[in-house]
């Protein structure tokens, strides 16, 4: 019995951890000495709360703020979101965060059935189209699948998961921000290094 509790413990214990399988993959952008990294799902509560956290510490600190989808499976309308607003992406990459920001705005609001009606309320808002089929080869469903596969080889298992990247430190090229409290702290360590 002691000998199944303490492998229970160590396999719960484990499983916990997140590890990072491939490191070299949590770099900043060319040119860049740090970067904040972040995988969301539009239908995250937590990351519609740590959005705009993100945001202001990106501006605030002067680095890029990238963003993957990493659309959890338990959530019917993430995947669409996400594809939706890569489509607003390739219109212009300010509208592309406008977008995410109207759809955490909106989020408690929105349902599988009411997702398009929110994103052509947007498009209209903006005096863009919105196309009757949004991703007719796949292009965008290929890039969030391509986010999501970045995501498991980094280790991700929630959201949102934020990392603050630096290529400054060989040794400490990233550190996960838990706790979105301690964002900017964390930002401006990695700077200083």
């Amino acid at each position: 019995m002691k000998k199944n509790l303490l492998l229970l413990t160590v396999v719960l214990f484990f499983g916990t951890l997140t590890f990072a399988q491939d490191p070299s993959l949590l770099r900043p952008p060319k040119g860049s000495p740090v970067a904040l990294i972040v995988f969301e799902d539009l239908q995250c509560p937590k990351c519609r709360q740590d959005s705009p956290i993100e945001q202001q510490a990106a501006r605030a600190h002067k680095i890029p703020l990238i963003i993957h989808d990493f659309p959890l499976p338990m959530h019917n309308w993430s995947y669409q979101a996400a594809i939706i607003a890569h489509y607003f992406d390739s219109q212009s990459k300010d509208l592309g965060t406008e977008f995410r920001a109207f759809i955490f705005q909106h989020q408690p609001e929105i349902t599988p059935d009411t997702l398009q009606t929110f994103a052509q309320r947007f498009a209209t808002e903006h005096k863009t189209q919105l196309p009757f089929v949004i991703d007719p080869q796949g292009k965008f469903a290929a890039e969030i699948n391509a986010d999501k596969d970045l995501g498991r080889k980094v280790g991700i298992q929630h959201t949102p998961t934020i990392y603050v990247v630096s290529s400054r430190n060989p040794s400490r090229p990233f550190v996960e921000v838990t706790d979105s409290s301690q964002l900017f702290q964390t930002i401006e360590a990695m700077q200083n290094e």
